[in-house]
Order: structure tokens, then C-alpha cells, then sequence
């Protein structure tokens, strides 16, 4: 049986300030996020040249329908993976991105 695609929200795109520069193609580096205070299961996005670009969303609110929540993928993914940008939502401020296995 096939395996089906993992997709992820990756939202604070603003706190970054990289609306403006992320695009569909671009390559993200995830890393689990063990000193962050507000959110244990937290993931950050980084381009490869090691800029933030945002987390993955972990709440029901932030976390677009079909996509998996920080919580979901923290468990199926080593300290760091990537992911692949399929799409950017610059006005509201998220993109989608596939996991890369």
C-alpha cells in the first residue's frame, strides 16, 4: 500500500518577516524546538541558510484542514527533517509545506 504525503501548516511567517521571500519550490529545514517555553511538541522552520521562517501550527486554529498539526508529526520525525514549500498564503500569513521522507 502506498503511503500517503504528510502535509504541515507553518505559520509566524510575519514574526519572521519572510512573506515576502518564501516560495512555492523552496526547501525548509524542521527542528524540533526543545527550549521553547510556550509549546513542548514546538517545530521551527529554517531555509537552508539557516533563517527562521516560522513554526509548524499546533493548535486547532492555526492548523489548516488535511494538513498535521506540530503534535501529530513531533513523534514521526527525528530531531530535524525537511519539508518542500507547496504553498504560500502570504495575506494570511501561513504556508502549506510537504514533509520529505
Amino acid at each position: 500500500m502506498e503511503e500517503q504525503s504528510i502535509y504541515i501548516t507553518i505559520n509566524h511567517l510575519d514574526d519572521f518577516e519572510c512573506t515576502s521571500f518564501l516560495r512555492p519550490g523552496d526547501r525548509l529545514i524542521l527542528k524540533k524546538d526543545r527550549d521553547n517555553i510556550y509549546d513542548d511538541e514546538a517545530i521551527i522552520a529554517y531555509k537552508e541558510n539557516k533563517t527562521k521562517v516560522g513554526y509548524v501550527a499546533n493548535s486547532v486554529h492555526s492548523v489548516a484542514r488535511g494538513t498535521y498539526s506540530a503534535g501529530r508529526l513531533y513523534d514521526r520525525i527525528g530531531d530535524e527533517t525537511e519539508c518542500i514549500v507547496r504553498f504560500v498564503m502570504a495575506e494570511e500569513e501561513f504556508a502549506i509545506a510537504e514533509i520529505m521522507e
